[in-house]
Order: structure tokens, then C-alpha cells, then sequence
């Protein structure tokens, strides 16, 4: 095999492995929404790790098909699906015109981020948590397992441990006003 070939059967894989990422994402976005009591033994069924499927799930909810780039890889999508739609098209327009690696894409946003502190506009503060070592080692590892850049991977986990929580509690909230409301005489939610 010619180096040229090898090259060019190295940029076909990827691709595939990227649209991959997004067809998994949206495998568990539908099974989520269709399937709701089933959708675990699905997730079991793929032999894949949950959390790297939730990721994938988080950021395919956050750009729909017609805000997905396609001459950016999905890695540039997750760098991107913490932040509000206006900002994510920014960065996504700068990224698809500058031809951004994702490095390059993180270090812009994070120099853009330094420059507005410097500008003495309002930045998000930074927060100091005490977590054992082994921990910090473990999530590591974990994010990199995902393809994920830890902050983006420590971000998306707690964001969807809260939307869990919440949709529980929301679940929760609507059984106890069916519970409470009177059935007879054709009322129900």
C-alpha cells in the first residue's frame, strides 16, 4: 500500500468513526424518547459504555441535523454543547472558516474567554472542588476513553446527571397530581 493510500484510507475511516459518533447519539436520543422503559437492555445490547452513549446522546440533542456541520467532525460539536445556540453558531461559522482543528477551536474559545476577563466584562467564575486523586484519575480516563476533552466530558456528565434528576423529579411531580386529581366524572392529565 502506497503511503498516499494509506493517507487516504486513514481520512475514510475517520469519517466514519465521526458519523458514527452521531448515529449513536441519535440511536439513544430515539430509544430515549420511544422507549423509555426498554431503552437500558438497548444500551446493554450495544456492548458500549453508557456514558460514552450519553455523551454521544447530549451533544446530538443539542445540534439538530440541520445545525451539524459537516466539515466539522463531531469533537468540534461536543467542544461547543455546553454553550447557548448564538455562541455555538459562532464558534461553529469561525471553526468551518478557519478550518480549526478541535485544539484550535478550544484554545480560541478559551483565549476569547481571557480576553473578556481582560475587558473587564463579566466572565463564568471559576470553582474549586476537592476530589480525591484517584478520582481525577479515574474521570480521566474515562474522558479520554470517550474522545471527549475532560473539562467538556466533566461538563457533560454533570449535565446530564442533573437532566436525569430532574426529569425524576418531574416524573415524580406529575404522578402525585394524577394521583391527586379526582378520576370521575371524565377528569384526568
Amino acid at each position: 500500500m502506497t503511503f498516499e493510500d494509506w493517507e487516504q484510507a486513514g481520512r475514510k475511516l475517520s469519517g466514519i468513526l465521526d458519523s458514527s459518533s452521531w448515529w449513536l447519539g441519535d440511536w439513544l436520543v430515539y430509544g430515549k424518547d420511544h422507549y423509555t422503559d426498554l431503552y437500558q437492555r438497548g444500551i446493554r445490547a450495544a456492548g458500549l459504555s453508557y456514558q460514552t452513549l450519553r455523551n454521544y446522546a447530549w451533544v446530538s440533542r443539542r445540534f439538530d441535523f440541520d445545525r451539524r456541520r459537516s466539515a466539522l467532525s463531531f469533537q468540534h460539536h461536543a467542544e461547543l454543547a455546553s454553550l447557548p445556540i448564538g455562541e455555538q453558531e459562532l464558534w461553529l461559522d469561525r471553526a468551518e472558516q478557519m478550518k480549526w482543528t478541535t485544539k484550535q477551536l478550544r484554545n480560541a474559545i478559551r483565549d476569547a474567554r481571557a480576553d473578556e476577563g481582560r475587558d473587564g466584562r463579566q466572565i463564568e467564575a471559576t470553582r474549586r472542588l476537592a476530589v480525591p486523586g484517584d478520582r481525577i484519575q479515574w474521570w480521566h480516563k474515562a474522558a479520554e476513553h470517550s474522545g471527549i476533552d475532560f473539562e467538556q466530558w466533566v461538563l457533560a456528565t454533570l449535565d446530564n446527571a442533573a437532566e436525569r434528576v430532574l426529569e425524576d423529579a418531574i416524573e415524580v411531580a406529575l404522578e402525585e397530581v394524577q394521583e391527586g386529581v379526582p378520576q370521575e366524572a371524565g377528569v384526568g392529565v
